[in-house]
């Protein structure tokens, strides 16, 4: 794995290195991001030093998510306070979508420093704040990554698992897409490769760098190439049944690329090679990839709720961008094995 770089592509920089929250003010500065407002969780506040002080004003996002902290409802409750021409996130996925979301109504330019592997900070994906859509100028990509390999891995072995596959799912996802392309399905599959043998490693030797990476790559994957019916199901188990996002994920994903394996079989072969298997063992593969995650009636999914949310997934229109549509029984079935 090599070390340190800074990665320049169609306005946007990539600065991977560690000591993020040093380096970041002199990194604003020279890529005209001053003045800014800093968005971030109490906790990483605690760790902000420096970056806080240099900052016009400081924004705290909640740090749980529910209903009344979701990334529309935190946007919308700092959109009025938030007035500064440049946005820098750090955070998680949730607080990085909260400063484009905040971006995409004022004009602001977005920069990240991630603390997970969400690939949030690599995308221009993201919802918008309540009740504010119709004074939506675009949709948001971060100008600057601050990627700092050891903040992005930090989490806990479990977590870690889980928050990997998450990572790599966006990778996986967009290879069978109408908008996959040979840049997108290249990053894509070196991505899936790190995440895979950083997994493989003790924890101990494991190489950080090349797992942030591996998200990396993926988080750009999935931006060029868009996705499909593993995010969209994802995206609204979440929102509608409850279950974490990162478990989710890992959940779904390695049942969701079994499901794939005859619709799109050749990105399938080649995503099962690039993680150290074949088509046929895909599935268990992930599963020991994500640490053989709890199914989402562990990760609390809320059961009662599973017919909302295929109906949901059925009006999706990213659901059309898989090779043969699933219907709804095959949706049912799928969620069902990873239940």
């Amino acid at each position: 794995m090599s070390g340190d770089f800074v990665w320049r592509d169609a306005g946007r920089a990539v600065v991977f290195r560690g000591s993020a929250l040093d380096v970041a003010p002199g990194l604003l500065a020279e890529n005209g991001m001053e003045p800014f407002d800093l968005l971030s969780t109490e906790r990483h506040l605690e760790s902000a030093g420096r970056l806080a002080s240099a900052a016009a004003a400081v924004h705290e996002v909640p740090a749980t998510t529910t209903p009344a902290t979701g990334v529309t409802t935190a946007a919308a409750r700092l959109l009025d306070s938030v007035d500064a021409p440049n946005l820098l996130a750090l955070g998680g996925g949730r607080t990085i979508d909260v400063a484009k979301a905040i971006a995409s109504v004022t004009g602001a330019r977005v920069a990240a420093i991630p603390t997970t592997m969400s690939g949030a900070e690599m995308t221009g994906i993201h919802r918008l704040p309540e009740g504010a859509e119709g004074r939506v100028r675009a949709m948001v990509r971060p100008a600057l990554v601050i990627a700092d390999p050891h903040l992005m891995t930090s989490a806990p072995e479990d977590e870690l698992r889980m928050s990997s596959m998450n990572a790599l799912a966006h990778g996986a996802d967009s290879l069978y897409t109408p908008f996959a392309n040979p840049v997108s399905r290249m990053t894509a599959l070196r991505g899936a490769e790190l995440i895979a043998s950083a997994l493989d490693a003790e924890p101990a030797a494991r190489d950080r760098a090349a797992l942030a990476l591996g998200s990396i790559l993926c988080g750009y994957a999935i931006d060029s190439g868009g996705f499909a019916i593993h995010h969209v199901v994802c995206q609204i188990l979440v929102r509608v049944c409850g279950p974490p996002h990162a478990g989710t994920n890992a959940a779904i994903l390695p049942r969701a690329m079994s499901f794939m394996a005859s619709r799109a079989p050749d990105e399938i072969a080649a995503l099962a090679s690039a993680i150290g298997t074949d088509s046929d063992r895909i599935e268990a593969r992930l599963l020991t990839l994500g640490g053989n995650p709890p199914g989402l009636g562990q990760l609390g999914a809320d059961r009662a709720k599973l017919p909302e949310a295929l109906e949901a997934i059925l009006t999706r229109p990213e659901l059309a961008f898989t090779p043969e549509a699933p219907t709804k029984s095959d949706l049912e079935e799928l969620i069902e094995s990873a239940w």
